[in-house]
């Protein structure tokens, strides 16, 4: 097949992937499909992409198809000094033979990945004049990478912005309708006790009322514009993780001690369960303990009097295990496959205790940017167990 063949019949797989990429919404699955096709038509060994964040002016890798998401996901690409940082700044495509004999070569992704890069294509990500990112090609199979192989990256590039561009508004759209639904009810209470403070007739007492009422939805409020601008840096794929080995039984014990309080007002006793020798984890060690510290702060919320907490670990050669077990009310059968919808809450317990119901979806996906997963097993009557499973470091 010569290069004009080679050249049709990249358009014509272009036509499918536009297709392919139209289908979801997903903004992981999007971006997994794009590296994927990008290594495809360029016949490249790897494809890796890489999210422009303007406010930071930094660019972070976010999916690659030779890096597991535990590596990917902490790693910070600088402007300067990197063929991705080049590429973002004069908004042209870089073909290079040999990478390492270029200044640009930023050695920092190679020394971590522990992935040699030797020939690299790469596009920007450009959409209505802004920059989304980077889409780069590694290590042509055979040969070099040619004219072909840039320009069909280039309309890969191209239908990719627009994708996650498109994907990112939807996101953040569906996110805001939801997150103005739930200001409704703090609001319409503020509204109502500052009304009834006008009111010259209501007495001390129930002014104090009234004050405490406003105090407590404000606080609500501050909350739930914490939690969901959380939750829209983590599903905007701009919140990137940082990774160090860490203890995770001291990690434990922190959580511990911080809901201490908490457990003691509600009678709640917290047990925590490593087996000794337990080897370091590689985590975010800031999203691992607010994962942990949610669990917690539910299981006893949700937990019976003189019930327990018990916080347990386990090793595993493919992925280790953090449950959170309590003994509390349980939640009911048909709940189970809601409870990590945004802002979800089980009806039967929705006056026990004050929260946002983005909480679990928030801890879902940190435990996705992991690489892991969360599930959950519930008894009413006997209580709830959260179990994380997250890959073991390779």
């Amino acid at each position: 097949m010569n290069d004009m063949e080679k050249r049709v019949e990249g358009y014509r797989r272009l036509i499918d992937i536009s297709r392919d990429l139209a289908s979801t919404l997903d903004l992981d699955v999007l971006l997994d499909r794009i590296i994927h096709a990008a290594a495809d038509i360029t016949g490249a060994e790897a494809a890796s992409i890489l999210l422009y964040d303007d406010a930071a002016r930094q660019l972070n890798f976010q999916v690659a198809t030779n890096l597991d998401l535990q590596t990917m996901r902490g790693l910070v690409v600088p402007l300067e000094g990197s063929f991705a940082g080049w590429i973002v700044t004069n908004r042209r495509p870089v073909r290079v033979a040999n990478a390492h004999e270029d200044p640009r070569f930023y050695q920092t992704v190679e020394q971590k990945t522990r992935f040699t890069t030797e020939a690299l294509l790469g596009v920007p990500l450009i959409t209505k004049d802004k920059i989304v990112g980077v889409l780069e090609a590694i290590n042509k199979q055979e040969g070099d990478f040619t004219d072909a192989d840039e320009d069909l990256l280039l309309v890969l590039g191209a239908q990719a912005a627009v994708a996650i561009e498109n994907t990112r508004l939807f996101q953040q759209s569906d996110l805001i309708a939801e997150f103005v639904h739930e200001l409704r009810t703090p609001l319409a209470s503020i509204g109502t006790s500052t009304y009834l403070l006008l009111r010259p007739e209501i007495s001390q007492e129930q002014r104090e009322q009234m004050i405490h009422n406003i105090h407590g939805e404000t606080l609500r409020l501050n909350t739930l514009a914490s939690s969901f601008l959380d939750l829209a840096r983590l599903e905007s794929g701009r919140v990137q993780f940082r990774l160090t080995q860490l203890d995770l039984l001291t990690l434990l014990k922190e959580c511990a001690q911080v809901m201490q309080s908490m457990a003691d007002e509600n009678k709640i006793t917290i047990a925590i369960e490593v087996p000794e020798g337990f080897p370091p984890v590689e985590a975010d060690r800031d999203k691992l303990k607010q994962v942990v510290l949610n669990l917690v702060s539910n299981a006893i919320k949700y937990n019976c009097p003189n019930g327990t907490v018990t916080i347990s670990a386990a090793p595993g050669s493919e992925c280790w295990t953090l449950s959170v077990r309590d003994t509390g009310l349980g939640i009911p059968e048909k709940s189970l496959p809601h409870l990590f919808e945004k802002f979800f809450r089980v009806g039967a317990y929705e006056g026990k205790a004050p929260g946002t119901g983005l909480g679990l979806s928030i801890c879902k996906q940190i435990v996705s940017g992991h690489g892991g997963s969360i599930s959950v097993k519930s008894k009413l009557g006997e209580g709830t167990t959260f179990t994380i499973h997250i890959p073991s470091k390779k």
